[in-house]
């Protein structure tokens, strides 16, 4: 069991910054996968960024994806917001458990509102 602690929405104006953050906690082994996506009103979900050992995979250069290992945290900085980037956004952690299964685990959702 995996439980994911997301916090960090709201509103903000055009141009302005938020920064998302997500805490994993349970019976983690290893984290392999930590990621952002997001869904708009009448839109699919889509990957905004995710961050593995390998490296670091960003689809919005105006956002950044960080972790923090000590804490099983990941960040999304995002800056010069748009209206466009409105919607709700999710954590995605793929961890192995202390069975040395594969888990798949979603946040509750941030609402991000980009408006003046």
């Amino acid at each position: 069991q995996v439980q994911l602690v997301e916090s960090g929405g709201g509103l903000v104006q055009p141009g302005g910054s938020l920064r998302l953050s997500c805490a994993a906690s349970g019976s983690i082994r290893s984290i392999n996968r930590m990621a952002w996506y997001r869904q708009a009103p009448g839109k699919q979900r889509e990957l905004v960024a995710a961050i593995t050992s390998g490296g670091i995979t960003n689809y919005v250069d105006r956002f950044t994806i960080s972790r923090d290992n000590a804490r099983n945290t990941v960040y999304l900085q995002m800056n010069a917001l748009k209206p466009e980037d409105t919607a709700v956004y999710y954590c995605n952690v793929r961890i192995t458990n202390v069975a040395f299964s594969t888990v798949d685990s979603w946040g509750q959702g941030l609402q991000v509102t980009v408006s003046s």
